[in-house]
């Protein structure tokens, strides 16, 4: 395998990857239904329009095409709070205004220039999208506080993001298992697109 296939293959993955994270941040029903499974309302005090309602605000902010500062309905916020979740929305935008469209460039370069040779790209990127998931999957089954405790300081470089509730209650709205469906989702959808490159590979071999 040459060095086209492996940075077709690479480039397919980040693509895959981001647009698992987009696709699993704009899945609100995601949330609509934790909010029951976890009785929110109820454990709370907070109805359920109130609690969509600063959600909603929530993922409309970590939006690239949001440009306000985020600013709950009904909810305080700390300062604290508030630089945590502009150190959020960073991330957030770099996966969608960088990560996902030059890698989607990539892909689709990679595809066109490697289209009159065997599709050995699409086999290791059905291999990288396996690996991936396998080796988070374990992680969180493993211990998913601990894996949740280790992203953040991978990622962050406060303790900003450990909330206390008295000063930002949207912390109550947000319960760490809908953080792990989150991440679950993200790693089904990356999963099925290892399924959908190894079919892909197969067909593609049996044409030629």
């Amino acid at each position: 395998m040459n060095l086209k296939h492996f940075f077709t293959a690479l480039a397919l993955t980040l693509c895959t990857i981001s647009a698992a994270v987009i696709i699993t941040l704009n899945f609100r029903p995601l949330y609509y239904m934790d909010m029951d499974y976890y009785n929110l309302s109820e454990n709370t005090g907070y109805p359920e329009k109130e609690i969509r309602e600063n959600y909603d605000a929530l993922i409309d902010y970590n939006s690239v095409f949001f440009r306000d500062a985020l600013d709950f309905p009904t909810l305080p916020m700390s300062e604290e709070g508030r630089i945590h979740f502009v150190e959020v929305k960073r991330i957030f935008v770099f996966i969608q205004a960088v990560l996902f469209p030059l890698s989607l460039i990539g892909s689709l370069l990679g595809i066109y220039f490697l289209r009159h040779q065997k599709p050995s790209y699409l086999k290791l990127t059905s291999f990288l999208n396996l690996a991936l998931p396998a080796l988070l999957g374990i992680l969180i089954a493993l211990n998913w506080d601990q894996f949740f405790v280790k992203f953040h300081e991978l990622f962050f470089n406060n303790d900003y993001w450990i909330f206390d509730e008295t000063t930002d209650p949207v912390i109550t709205l947000l319960p760490d298992g809908y953080f792990m469906h989150c991440a679950l989702m993200i790693l089904a959808i990356i999963f099925l697109s290892s399924l959908l490159s190894f079919i892909l590979y197969r067909k593609k071999t049996k044409l030629r």
